[in-house]
């Protein structure tokens, strides 16, 4: 019997980016911003945003397999962001904003690896997408959670989430 929730975690920039966008979709249980990828224990905010630690902004997002597949968040993930520019999304520079991927089970990373060879067709430049086993995820501080919601007015918000949201709505048929 097949479980009912499954996890996989996201990075693609700003982590209130990328959990507004998975917010827009049915099959997702839960959507908590973090930090993962690197190799300092217990990270904060302001040591990921100094980009020493290793770690990028990512969301783990927890959802119901049976609802929702995981080539579906693949391709909101990969709406959500730019995947062919190495640690930049925008504005946001460093390596704490960097696409990635860290898959939770054997059957994600070949699955992943699977869309990522069909994904990289779409593209002129190279997907720069860093794929790895999922180590260690450190929840974020609570007022990054549901961060777009709570400050939908906020420059950054208007300027930056807003449009990515619209974009990832339009692709689910939500706009």
């Amino acid at each position: 019997m097949a479980s009912d929730r499954e996890t996989i975690v996201l990075g693609g920039g700003c982590f209130w980016c990328t959990e507004a966008c998975f917010n827009l979709v049915e099959g997702v249980l839960d959507i908590m911003p973090g930090y993962a990828g690197g190799t300092t224990k217990n990270p904060d905010y302001k040591s990921v945003c100094g980009g020493l630690t290793g770690h990028a902004e990512v969301v783990a997002v927890d959802y119901d397999p049976a609802s929702v597949s995981l080539p579906r968040l693949l391709e909101v993930f990969f709406e959500s962001h730019d995947p062919t520019t190495l640690n930049r999304q925008g504005g946001d520079v460093g390596s704490q904003y960097r696409s990635i991927i860290l898959y939770t089970t054997e059957e994600q990373e070949a699955e992943i690896y699977r869309f990522l060879e069909e994904l990289s067709r779409e593209y002129s430049k190279p997907v720069v997408t860093e794929v790895k086993p999922l180590d260690t995820f450190y929840p974020a501080e609570e007022y990054h959670r549901r961060y777009f919601e709570k400050n939908p007015g906020a420059g950054y918000c208007q300027a930056v989430v807003a449009p990515k949201v619209h974009k990832v709505a339009v692709k689910l048929g939500k706009d």
